[in-house]
């Protein structure tokens, strides 16, 4: 099978993680440029998936969702709502959880880009071209308040995780 979309989606995430790696490389610090690269490219690559990959493989499943799509777009809700908060330790914690628990989903043999690749075979380059015409995110300030950071637990809730305990609070 054509590895195409495959590997353009696990590149990403791979680009997504050194950057956020090095906006957090020094302890109790954060790179705030780096973390803004590491906000608006997570939320592009969210893009890609739910406005482009994800129909596509739809659409040529013949209108079907297929059974990943459900799970993988209320951590995608997860994931969004933690770009919106400011960056603490507990915040980077279960941001990192969920995209190690996320990624391997999507990656895995028989996981969602394998299913993707499949079922779009034969509209590959399409798609890339698709892809590559995909816009960036814009990205407000982060918000303080308290209600934000309580909303952002509750997505995370609804995705199945328990922010509380992945956090350490």
């Amino acid at each position: 099978m054509n590895k195409t979309l495959y590997d353009f989606f696990t590149t990403d995430h791979r680009r997504i993680e050194d950057i956020l790696d090095r906006a957090t490389a020094v302890e109790g610090e954060i790179d705030h440029d780096l973390y803004h690269q590491f906000r608006t490219g997570l939320l592009k690559h969210i893009k890609m998936e739910e406005k482009v990959l994800f129909p596509a493989a739809q659409k040529a499943n013949g209108g079907n969702p297929l059974p990943l799509a459900a799970k993988l777009r209320l951590d995608h809700g997860a994931l969004t709502s933690l770009m919106v908060v400011p960056p603490d330790p507990g915040v980077l914690r279960v941001i990192r959880h969920i995209l190690e628990l996320h990624d391997e989903l999507e990656e895995k043999q028989g996981g969602m880009y394998e299913a993707c690749e499949s079922l779009t075979e034969g509209d590959i380059a399409f798609l890339l071209e698709q892809l590559k015409n995909v816009t960036e995110v814009p990205v407000h300030p982060f918000n303080r308040a308290e209600y934000a950071l309580e909303a952002t637990k509750r997505a995370v809730i609804r995705a199945g995780f328990d922010y509380d305990a992945i956090a350490g609070e």
